[in-house]
């Protein structure tokens, strides 16, 4: 049976969706993509059908990882469809618990930071969308952490 995560941000158009890809990556590197399907949303919608923010997708190029994902906002059947839903930051992590149609679909909803091994000291996934090219990197760095710590304990299960 496929394990099914959602990563999820404000819009959908940079820490989650580069979530998505790197965790992808990853997957694939490590022979177990075909048991794993990862999507991306956001808890607001006015990015709605846009590609990611052009920074993150540069920055992630880079990187060797390649960005196609286009913005959709969350819905309540996202907890029905998905294993684990992963809130990049507390806000986030908030609006998802009141989406959630009930107290087993809050038990599916995790901090991004509960993955983070290298990075302890970062509580949340900052949002890059108005900094530097310092931010999208730093972004991509915890991204990385957290998303190896996941292929690891999927490769346990």
């Amino acid at each position: 049976m496929k394990q099914r995560i959602l990563f999820v941000c404000l819009g959908n158009i940079c820490r989650s969706p580069a979530a998505e890809a790197m965790l992808k990556m990853l997957l694939e590197r490590n022979g177990i993509s075909e048991n794993i399907f990862v999507d991306s949303a956001g808890t607001y919608g006015g990015h709605s059908g846009e590609r990611s923010d052009p920074r993150m997708r540069s920055a992630a190029a880079a990187r060797g990882i390649e960005m196609t994902h286009r913005a959709r906002q969350v819905r309540e059947a996202d907890f029905e469809k998905f294993d684990m839903v992963i809130a990049m930051d507390d806000n986030n992590y908030e609006a998802l618990f009141r989406l959630a149609p009930d107290r087993a679909a809050q038990q599916k909803i995790f901090r991004f930071r509960e993955f983070l091994r290298h990075n302890p000291d970062w509580s949340y996934i900052p949002d890059p969308y108005y900094e530097g090219h310092e931010g999208f990197e730093l972004v991509l760095d915890l991204l990385e952490d957290g998303c190896a710590t996941l292929v690891e304990s999927l490769q346990q299960e």
